[in-house]
C-alpha cells in the first residue's frame, strides 16, 4: 500500500488552446509540483493523434517479431557518432530487451527495414509531432522554473540530437525479470508510450510506484540535464522496467536531447543570482553520455558502479 497518489495526470488541452491564460497558469503550477515531487507526470490531450501512437507501436512490434537474422541487418556501423538502427542488450547484461533507434529524419542517417509496410512513413510522421510537443513542454517547464518561456528553448536549440526509440522486452524467465535496470534518463525530457502489458515503475521515497498503461496517455519525465541546469530544483527520478511472465512488452520513447558539445553547469539564476552555491561542477555533456554508453556495452558487476550524474556533484 502506497502512502501517496500515483503519478499526476496533467491535461495539456488548455495550453494548446489560444488565449486560455488561466488554464496555462494552472498547467505551469501542476508541472512545477510534479517535477519537484516526482520528476514524472502523465499527459492527456497532448496533441498527438492516438491512432498514430498505436500505429507507431504496431510497426515497431512487427519489426521485433522478425527473425534475428533480419533484425541484425540493421545494426549500426561501428564508429558512427549518432547511431541509428537495431540494438540488443549485451550477452553479459541481465536486461532482457532489444530496441530500434531513429534519429532526426532530416539528417538522412536512418536505415529503415523496407519489408515492413509503412515503417518509415509512420515513424517520420510521428517524429515532428514529438518535436513540437517537446518544444511546448520545454516552454512550460521554463515558466515553472520562473524563467522566461523561451529560456530553455534558446539554450537547447539544436534538434539534431533528438531520437525516437522502440523497445521490446522479452517475457520474464524463472531467474530474471529485469527489462531495464533502475536508472535515470540523461536527456532533458523523455516522452513514453507503452502497450497494455505494463511494467514501468518509478521510485519515490525508496518505494517503487507502478505506472499502469492508459490508452492515449504519454508518460513524461525530467532528465538529468534539467536536474543539473536547475541546480536540483527539478530532479530526474529513478525508474525501471519489470518483465511480465509469458508476455512480451512493447513501448517507444522520444528523447528531447542536448547537443553533446554543451557545457553543463547550473544556470546562474539558481546559484549566484540568488546567493546559492552550485551543486554540480561543470562538464561537457558528451563526456557523460560516453561513460553511460560504455556502461551499456560493458556493464559493471555492481549497480553502484554505474556512471551517474552524482559523479559531478560538489560535496561540501
Amino acid at each position: 500500500m502506497f502512502n501517496y497518489s500515483p503519478l499526476p495526470f496533467i491535461d495539456f488541452a488548455s495550453i494548446l488552446r489560444e488565449g486560455d491564460e488561466d488554464g496555462k497558469r494552472r498547467v505551469v503550477e501542476e508541472i512545477r509540483k510534479a517535477c519537484s515531487e516526482y520528476g514524472f507526470f502523465q499527459v492527456v490531450n497532448h496533441g498527438i493523434p492516438v491512432e498514430l501512437l498505436k500505429q507507431t507501436l504496431e510497426v515497431y512490434r512487427v519489426f521485433f517479431e522478425c527473425p534475428n537474422e533480419e533484425k541484425l541487418k540493421y545494426i549500426p556501423k561501428p564508429g558512427v557518432d549518432q547511431s541509428a538502427g537495431f540494438f540488443k542488450s549485451p550477452d553479459l547484461s541481465k536486461e532482457g530487451n532489444e530496441h530500434f533507434l531513429v534519429i532526426t529524419p532530416s539528417l538522412g542517417l536512418n536505415h529503415y527495414p523496407k519489408s515492413i509496410l509503412k515503417f518509415k512513413q509512420v515513424l517520420e510522421e510521428i517524429f515532428p509531432y514529438f518535436v513540437k510537443l517537446a518544444s511546448l513542454s520545454e516552454s512550460i517547464i521554463s515558466l515553472s522554473l520562473d524563467l522566461p518561456a523561451n529560456f530553455l528553448k534558446e539554450y537547447n536549440n539544436d534538434r539534431t540530437h533528438d531520437f525516437l526509440i522502440g523497445l521490446h522486452y522479452f517475457p520474464a524467465t524463472k531467474t530474471e525479470n529485469i527489462g531495464k535496470s533502475a536508472h535515470e534518463d540523461s536527456s532533458c525530457i523523455t516522452f513514453l508510450y507503452q502497450d497494455d502489458v505494463g511494467g514501468l515503475q518509478v521510485c519515490k521515497n525508496g518505494e517503487w510506484i507502478p505506472v499502469p498503461p492508459r490508452d492515449g496517455t504519454l508518460i513524461v519525465n525530467i532528465g538529468e540535464a534539467l536536474q543539473v541546469l536547475s541546480n536540483d530544483r527539478f530532479k530526474s527520478a529513478t525508474h525501471k522496467v519489470i518483465r511480465a511472465k509469458e508476455k512480451h512488452r512493447h513501448s517507444f520513447a522520444f528523447f528531447h536531447n542536448l547537443s553533446g558539445d554543451k557545457w553543463m553547469e547550473p544556470f546562474s539564476q539558481f546559484t549566484e543570482e540568488i546567493g546559492e552555491l552550485p551543486k554540480y561542477k561543470g562538464f561537457i555533456f558528451r563526456d557523460y553520455i560516453q561513460r553511460r554508453r560504455e556502461d551499456r556495452t560493458h556493464p559493471p558487476e555492481k549497480y553502484e558502479d554505474l556512471t551517474r550524474i552524482s559523479r559531478y556533484a560538489i560535496n561540501r
